[in-house]
């Protein structure tokens, strides 16, 4: 973990209520996609986790969603503004498990730390899947840039509006899935447990207090004792969990 003062490049709406930022700075405490950033933001008391969505040599992208008083302030943060982040928090996925053919599935906010593993698994000559799940069409985002590293893209919405109608695992049970990546809200992470017929990784999305393991406050139930989501998570094996 890394304490640093971060340079906001860019800040701007990729649908109504998703935002994605760039900040520029140190990014030498990450070691593996799937980490988090812990936001420190005037006047409130609690930092923001929010996942890391990219990331190069001096600059992190994050894409969140407004959904409360801290989220709606980044919102109007504008380039040039300086913000005070813990970076390289959590634990990571491992690339290592995936195999040659590994399936990346995301709801909602959980699809932007799936875009550094992406990357980071073509790049080892591994053949991509995506599926991406939303509840319609004018939620849809980063489509477009998954195609673009070139994973096949599946997208699911709820309505039915684009792509397959239903939920992610809808998706799943269309395709070959012999180790996943999954990332999204607790009902998902069971549902897609459940269909699929192979090990994989789970993100989960938890409320956090400190973000680095010192109030317990984020554990989940697992095989081997609690585990704190913002510690030894939030990445956690599919078969060690206990639902």
């Amino acid at each position: 973990m890394k304490k640093g003062i971060y340079t906001i490049t860019e800040n701007r709406a990729l649908t109504k209520n998703v935002f994605l930022m760039r900040l520029a700075g140190d990014t030498s405490a990450f070691t593996a996609p799937g980490q988090f950033v812990n936001i420190a933001l005037d006047g409130l008391y609690l930092r923001r986790p929010i996942s890391v969505c990219d990331l190069n040599e001096n600059e992190i992208t994050l894409i969140y969603k407004v959904v409360g008083e801290g989220t709606e302030k980044m919102s109007r943060l504008t380039a040039g503004a300086a913000l005070d982040l813990l970076t390289g928090l959590g634990n990571g996925f491992d690339t290592a498990a995936s195999g040659d053919s590994p399936v990346l599935i995301g709801g909602g906010v959980g699809v932007p730390p799936l875009f550094y593993l992406a990357k980071k698994l073509i790049g080892e000559g591994k053949h991509v899947t995506v599926i991406l799940g939303f509840n319609t069409k004018d939620e849809i985002f980063f489509q477009e840039e998954f195609q673009a590293l070139g994973a096949d893209v599946l997208v699911t919405t709820v309505d039915g509006s684009v792509g397959i109608k239903g939920f992610v695992t809808d998706a799943l049970s269309r395709i070959a899935c012999p180790y996943y990546y999954c990332c999204g809200p607790l009902p998902m992470l069971k549902a897609v447990h459940r269909a699929a017929a192979s090990a994989g990784q789970l993100s989960f999305e938890e409320r956090m207090g400190c973000g680095f393991g010192a109030c317990m406050g984020c554990t989940c139930q697992t095989k081997n004792g609690n585990k704190r989501i913002c510690k030894e998570g939030p990445v956690l094996r599919s078969e060690e969990v206990l639902w």
